[in-house]
C-alpha cells in the first residue's frame, strides 16, 4: 500500500493533508482500511504540534484515540485531514484531528498526546 498523501496548508499550529484513495488501500472486506485514516490523523497531529516547537526539538506520539464514524471507499476521496494543537507544551502536548471525505462529511476523529523532546545533536 503506497499512502499517496501531501501536506495542503500549514500555519502555527494547525496543518492539513490530503490524501488520493484507489482499491489498493482496501481492507478485505472491500472499504478503505481503518490504518490508512489513523495514519492521516496521527500524521497530522503531530506535524501539528511540529508547528510550535524550536528547532531541535522533537515530538513522539504516545497516545491516540480514534473514532470511525461512517465506512470510506475510494469514491468517498480525496479525503482531508485537518490537525489542531489542543494544547501545547514542554513536555507533552496534545492534539486533535478529523478527517473529511470529498462531501465534507467526517469521517473519523482523533485525539492524540504526544511527547516532546529535546533531538540530541549528531
Amino acid at each position: 500500500m503506497l499512502v499517496q498523501m501531501g501536506i495542503t496548508a500549514i500555519e502555527a499550529g494547525r496543518v492539513e493533508f490530503t490524501c488520493t484513495l484507489d482499491e489498493s488501500v482496501y481492507n478485505p472486506i472491500g472499504v478503505v482500511h481503518g490504518g490508512l485514516v489513523c495514519t492521516m490523523l496521527d500524521t497530522v497531529a503531530g506535524c501539528a504540534v511540529h508547528t510550535t516547537l524550536p528547532a531541535g526539538v522533537g515530538y513522539t506520539s504516545i497516545e491516540l484515540k480514534v473514532s470511525y464514524l461512517r465506512a470510506v471507499h475510494a469514491s468517498s476521496g480525496p479525503l482531508t485531514a485537518i490537525g489542531r494543537v489542543v494544547k501545547p507544551g514542554r513536555r507533552v502536548a496534545f492534539a486533535e484531528g478529523e478527517v473529511l471525505d470529498a462531501a465534507g462529511r467526517t469521517v473519523a476523529t482523533a485525539s492524540s498526546s504526544l511527547l516532546v523532546f529535546p533531538v540530541p545533536s549528531t
